[in-house]
């Protein structure tokens, strides 16, 4: 069985059409324990959605490997999503760089979760040394979770919690209203909106969000890239995709070798052509 799919995905890997690619997207997965990763790319314009290529680790080298690969079918790119990751940046940057780099509002959404969920585990600690009533305890999901996606009771404990002057209250107030920033169409509007939402995080002297709010200042102009490409592309369908090769790798019960990692992954997320076959292979 094993060989008759990696005939497919052979197959399928040599007569693929590479033309026309305007938008990727480059993630990492976390494929064993100990920080081992590999580096995926994707193709994630709106007709064609697809693993491109992936590479052991996820370093400047590796992302480099895949340019390297596909220089004569990258003139097209005009869009690229990655998230936040240095190596990441520095490559795209060095090898595209007349194409929009688009942060991952996932990523930046989840390391601002990061840092209200800190603010809140620390107060915690703090009023429990103190000897005060626990406000906090059983409140992580309250502040973390969307107020539209709130059980009945999460929103009640919520409701309740807000009542108290607390540095967690004041950084949850913060948080939802950077949601505010993906409501603009204007990349003008949003730089001035994040602006100003940084500056309130620096007065507010909640040190979590501050070093969250410098972060935003200097990736501010890859966050308005994804205005300047009119909200058309972002990393959720590479995050969507990344769900489904986690879930391939769940379901073989790991990988023996990163072959079989690398014919599952293709066969599953590469939307390969298919061999007209004449003839059973096993």
């Amino acid at each position: 069985m094993f060989e008759a799919v990696e005939y497919v995905v052979g197959f399928g890997l040599e007569h693929r059409d590479l033309s026309g690619i305007t938008a990727i997207g480059i993630d990492e997965i976390q494929v064993k324990l100990g920080h081992v990763y590999m580096t995926l790319v994707y193709q994630i314009d709106v007709h064609c959605r697809r693993l491109l290529w992936m590479g052991e680790g996820r370093t400047e080298e590796v992302l480099g490997g895949f340019f390297d690969e596909f220089t004569g079918h990258l003139s097209t790119v005009k869009y690229v999503c990655s998230d936040m990751w240095r190596a990441y940046l520095n490559v795209i940057k060095l090898r595209l760089p007349s194409a929009i780099n688009i942060l991952d509002r996932f990523h930046i959404v989840q390391n601002l979760n990061k840092a209200m969920e800190k603010v809140r585990r620390e107060e915690t600690q703090y009023l429990k040394a103190k000897g005060f009533e626990p406000h906090l305890t059983g409140t992580r999901w309250c502040f973390l979770k969307r107020v539209e996606n709130l059980t009945s009771k999460q929103a009640d404990r919520l409701k309740e919690t807000l009542k108290y002057n607390l540095k967690s209250t004041r950084a949850y107030l913060l948080k939802e209203d950077f949601q505010r920033l993906w409501t603009y169409n204007q990349p003008a509007r949003a730089a001035a909106f994040l602006d100003g939402w940084c500056k309130a995080v620096m007065y507010s002297k909640i040190k979590p969000l501050k070093k969250f709010a410098r972060s935003m200042r200097r990736h501010k102009p890859l966050i308005i890239n994804y205005f300047k490409a009119k909200k058309q592309f972002s990393s959720g369908a590479v995050e969507g995709m990344n769900s489904y090769a986690k879930l391939a790798m769940r379901k073989s019960f790991g990988f023996k070798t990163k072959k079989g990692l690398k014919i599952t992954l293709f066969h599953q997320l590469g939307n390969l052509p298919e061999p007209q076959l004449t003839h059973r292979l096993w």
